[in-house]
């Protein structure tokens, strides 16, 4: 499955965005599969040459080492999503446009140990949090600017679902370019 969300579009797209991660996720525990996300991507750019890992799927597309670096901030974006949701009474959660962070940010220019080093870092430290809450605490909620309420448990499931369209989109990306 391919599903592009621009920013331009967001709000508009938004359930079908939803509807797609969620589709991805199906009936899997969403903190297993954020906690086997980085071993599975790791598998997945194994012995990979840094040419390949820089390598557009095409001409205005990411390369895998951009959709590391994706995932990677998307990570810290979402760690201050979750605290937010928890600190505050629900508090205005703030979208983002994902390929301005790529573009202005330099995601072509990324290490790749830097990228994997943050993502890891930050999705030990958040599924800690996930893991150490209560009912209550998962049922806390914030209103996303594109999406409306959002509860902990959904950011969860949310963050779940993309991840297995980025892993998905790495090996569309290998075939594409023939790795």
């Amino acid at each position: 499955m391919s599903f592009s969300n621009p920013a331009s579009q967001a709000k508009e797209n938004a359930a079908a965005y939803v509807n797609a991660l969620m589709d991805l996720l199906g009936t899997r525990d969403p903190m297993e599969v954020q906690a086997q996300q980085i071993e599975l991507l790791e598998a997945e750019i194994a012995g990979l040459a840094d040419t390949a890992l820089r390598q557009p799927e095409k001409p205005g597309k990411w390369s895998m080492l951009q959709v590391l670096q994706h995932l990677a901030d998307s990570e810290l974006v979402t760690g201050v999503r979750l605290r937010m949701i928890l600190a505050h009474d629900t508090p205005d959660i703030q979208g983002y446009d994902q390929d301005a962070w790529a573009t202005k940010l330099n995601y072509s220019e990324c290490s790749l140990t830097d990228t994997l080093e943050q993502l890891r870092v930050l999705r030990r430290v958040n599924l800690k949090l996930l893991r150490s809450l209560n009912e209550s605490q998962m049922n806390r909620v914030g209103i996303h600017s594109e999406r409306g309420p959002e509860s902990v448990r959904r950011t969860s499931q949310l963050v779940a679902g993309h991840d297995l369209l980025h892993l998905n989109q790495i090996r569309r990306i290998k075939k594409a370019i023939g790795v």
